[in-house]
């Protein structure tokens, strides 16, 4: 029988608190996670490793978390992007995203279960 690939996650954010809660929560549920504190870093392991859902932060100096998204959704288009973001109620950060093509959007703080069925939705 066909072991099935466990899914590699790339998350891009800066802030540790939420790296450790979403690397837990994540592991837990059988996801390989990769994680990348800033744009730079992202785009240099997107190009290495085949990623299977990217969630990106916003607010990831020195660069947005814009040019990350632009980067999957011009390069790695089978890739989808959740944006992971306290500007929730910056509209035009929601508007931007879904007209650079991302495939959702959670507004931290997240609920950990909705997280987990958005992700398995995408997968």
């Amino acid at each position: 029988y066909l072991m099935k690939a466990i899914p590699e996650l790339l998350i891009v954010e800066n802030d540790e608190m939420t790296l450790e809660i979403l690397t837990i929560l994540l592991t837990k549920e059988n996801y390989h996670v990769t994680i990348a504190h800033d744009a730079n870093e992202a785009i240099a392991i997107a190009k290495e490793k085949k990623i299977d859902l990217a969630m990106v932060s916003i607010i990831v100096p020195p660069r947005s978390g814009f040019e990350v998204i632009k980067f999957f959704t011009t390069y790695q288009k089978d890739v989808p992007v959740v944006v992971l973001s306290t500007l929730a109620e910056e509209e035009n950060t929601v508007e931007e995203s879904f007209l650079l093509g991302v495939a959702d959007f959670i507004a931290k703080p997240f609920n950990p279960n909705e997280l987990l069925l958005r992700i398995k939705r995408l997968l």
